[in-house]
């Protein structure tokens, strides 16, 4: 990542249509989900996907609880330049994997007095479609670099960015026309709204 606020990131892409939408959209990362999800693909399928956005952007491995064997299958077939998962996760990270994690924090959860430098955030269930908490999201983030996730789209996401101040957004039911298909038009939606919020924000 860079040290830029304002850091957007596709997540759940499933098609060359959708990797192609959110690199011309001037979207910032795009994520792969090797979670149970409509979303989910094989860490070889992810790896073909990834590779007109390789050296362009970061290309993320999603993962939930995953054994050591699946990580390291991931690392293996697909090479994230990150990894995202739960924050109690961490204990089947090899060491590979350490330098490249981004961990994720959920509403429901007891909140970390000393969190990392860098975090996700979101509601209880991630793919829900439902928004995160902003309020306890805003307060993370003045500690912390916060990426928030849960329930945004083109229509909350500037609602969302001048409440929660995060360093960057996360989507993906959001840009879907369907459970799963990523929505040309609203990725670059998106990513517009986004970027007119931020910019907002260092005006």
């Amino acid at each position: 990542m860079n040290s830029v606020k304002g850091w957007i990131k596709i997540c759940g892409l499933t098609s060359d249509e959708a990797v192609e939408a959110a690199l011309d959209a001037g979207a910032d990362a795009i994520g792969f989900v090797f979670a149970p999800s409509v979303r989910r693909i094989a860490p070889l399928e992810a790896s073909r996907l990834a590779a007109a956005a390789r050296g362009r952007l970061p290309c993320v491995a999603v993962m939930h609880h995953p054994s050591a064997a699946e990580v390291q299958e991931v690392l293996e077939s697909f090479v994230p330049d990150l990894l995202q998962t739960d924050h109690d996760d961490a204990a089947v990270l090899p060491a590979a994997a350490r330098t490249r994690f981004l961990p994720v924090y959920r509403e429901s959860e007891t909140l970390p007095v000393a969190p990392p430098s860098r975090l996700l955030f979101e509601g209880k269930t991630s793919g829900s479609g439902r928004t995160a908490d902003w309020a306890l999201a805003r307060a993370l983030a003045a500690r912390t670099e916060l990426l928030l996730a849960g329930g945004l789209n083109a229509d909350n996401v500037a609602a969302a960015i001048r409440s929660v101040r995060p360093f960057g957004v996360d989507v993906s039911s959001g840009v879907e026309s369907a459970p799963g298909i990523k929505s040309v038009q609203r990725i670059h939606e998106f990513v517009r709204a986004a970027r007119v919020a931020f910019g907002e924000l260092t005006a």
